[in-house]
C-alpha cells in the first residue's frame, strides 16, 4: 500500500487466488488426473543421472559425518561398492514412491492450496493474470473514456451554451465520469450470450474473447502456477508433507537396509544401533531437501505429458458464458463500486477546473 492505497488486484490476492482454485479444481483439473499422466517408470529414467549423483554425495558425506573412522577405514572399492548397490536401486524407489503418490494422492497432494498459496506469495502474478487475460478489455475502458466522454461531453456543451450555472459543469463532469465506467463495465461482460439485430451482433467484449481469453489464461496457470517444480514443492512441503515424508523414508530405509544384507547386524552392532538409525533419519532427511533440485530434470517430460495449458484451454472454452465469467470478475465485482466512484470524483474535479477555467476568461 502506498498511503493507504493499494491496487484492487493484490489487495484482493487471497480472495482471487480462491475463485481461480474454484474455477480450476476440480471442475477442469483433478490432482489424480495429473498425477496418472505421469509414468512413474519413465519418471524414475528422467532423473536417474542427478539421482545416482545426489545417491553418491550422500553417502559420501553421511559416512562421513556419522562414522569417518570406520568409512575412512575401508578401501575405496569397498566404498564404490557400497555406493554402486544404494545406486542400483535408486531408480526402482524413485518408481516405486511415483506408484504410492498416485495410488494415494487425494491425501499427500492438495493442488487447491498449491494454487492459493502461489498466488498469494506472488502478487506479481496475479497481476499478471488479469493484465494478460484482460489486456483487451482493460483498453476497452481507456479508450472508451474518449467515446463516451466525447459523446457526453457534446450534450454538455449543449446544455453549457443555453444555460450557464456554476453547478452545471462540476455536475456534468461527475456524470460522465460516473456513466463512462458504468457503460463501459457493462459493456465488457453483458450480454453473456451474443444477440443478433440483423448482421449485428452484441455480446459483451469478454464473452466475444473467450477462446482467446481461455487460451491465455491456461498457458498462465500451466506456466507459472502448475508447474512441475511447483507441484513437488507442494508434494514435498504441502499440508500433506509428513505424509509425504514416512512414505519416502519407508522406501529409503528398506534400501539402506536392503544393502546392509546379513551384514546389519555387524553394521548396527559396529555403528551402535542409534547412530545406526539417526543415519538412516538423516538420509531421508537430506534427500528430501534436495529433491525438488533433483527432480527438475524432469519438468519438459512432466510438462509434455500433464498437458495442462491445453487441457486448460479446451475446457475453459467449453464452460458457459456465467461459469466463464465467474473465472475472473467476481473477485473484484464488489470493489467495481470503486472505480466507478473514482471515475465520478475526477470527472467532478474536471467540471472544476472547467469552471474556474471558464469563470477567468469571462473576467
Amino acid at each position: 500500500p502506498i498511503l493507504g492505497w493499494q491496487g484492487i488486484v493484490p489487495r484482493k490476492a487471497g480472495k482471487m487466488a480462491t475463485i481461480a482454485v474454484e474455477t480450476i479444481v476440480p471442475r477442469l483439473i483433478t490432482e489424480r488426473e495429473i498425477f496418472d499422466r505421469l509414468d512413474p517408470n519413465r519418471v524414475a529414467e528422467e532423473i536417474e543421472k542427478p539421482v545416482l549423483n545426489l545417491v553418491n554425495h550422500m553417502v559420501e558425506e553421511i559416512m562421513s559425518e556419522y562414522e569417518p573412522t570406520l568409512w575412512e577405514s575401508l578401501p575405496r572399492a569397498a566404498q564404490q561398492m557400497i555406493i554402486k548397490r544404494i545406486q542400483n536401486d535408486a531408480p526402482n524407489v524413485v518408481s516405486d514412491v511415483m506408484k504410492d503418490l498416485r495410488e494415494d494422492v487425494e491425501n499427500i497432494f492438495d493442488l487447491k492450496d498449491m494454487v492459493v498459496t502461489t498466488l498469494i506469495r506472488d502478487k506479481a502474478l496475479i497481476n499478471r493474470i488479469f493484465l494478460e487475460t484482460g489486456k483487451e478489455e482493460f483498453r476497452f475502458i481507456m479508450a472508451s473514456g474518449l467515446y463516451f466522454g466525447f459523446a457526453f461531453g457534446i450534450i454538455q456543451m449543449l446544455g453549457w451554451t443555453f444555460y450557464k450555472a456554476d453547478w452545471q459543469l462540476p455536475l456534468f463532469g461527475l456524470l460522465v465520469g460516473y456513466l463512462t465506467n458504468v457503460v463501459a463495465l457493462k459493456m465488457i461482460f453483458q450480454p453473456q450470450a451474443p444477440i443478433n439485430f440483423g448482421k449485428l451482433k452484441l455480446q459483451g467484449l469478454f464473452h466475444k474473447r473467450q477462446v482467446e481469453v481461455s487460451r491465455d489464461y491456461a498457458r498462465l496457470i500451466s506456466d507459472e502456477i502448475v508447474t512441475p517444480s511447483n507441484i513437488i514443492e507442494a508434494v514435498l512441503k504441502g499440508p500433506y508433507a509428513d505424509r509425504v515424508f514416512m512414505m519416502i523414508a519407508g522406501h529409503v530405509k528398506k534400501v539402506i537396509d536392503d544393502q546392509s544384507g546379513i551384514a546389519r547386524p555387524f553394521v548396527a552392532w559396529t555403528v551402535g544401533t542409534r547412530r545406526y538409525v539417526a543415519m538412516k533419519e538423516a538420509a531421508v532427511e537430506r534427500l528430501i531437501v534436495r529433491l525438488p533440485d533433483t527432480v527438475k530434470s524432469m519438468d519438459a517430460y512432466a510438462k509434455e505429458a500433464m498437458d495442462l495449458s491445453n487441457t486448460l484451454a479446451g475446457r475453459l472454452q467449453e464452460l458457459p458464458p456465467p461459469e466463464f465469467e465467474s473465472m475472473l470478475r467476481p473477485a473484484f465485482q464488489e470493489d467495481e463500486w470503486i472505480l466507478i466512484l473514482v471515475g465520478a470524483v475526477l470527472g467532478a474535479i474536471v467540471g472544476i477546473g472547467q469552471l474556474i477555467l471558464f469563470t477567468s476568461l469571462a473576467v
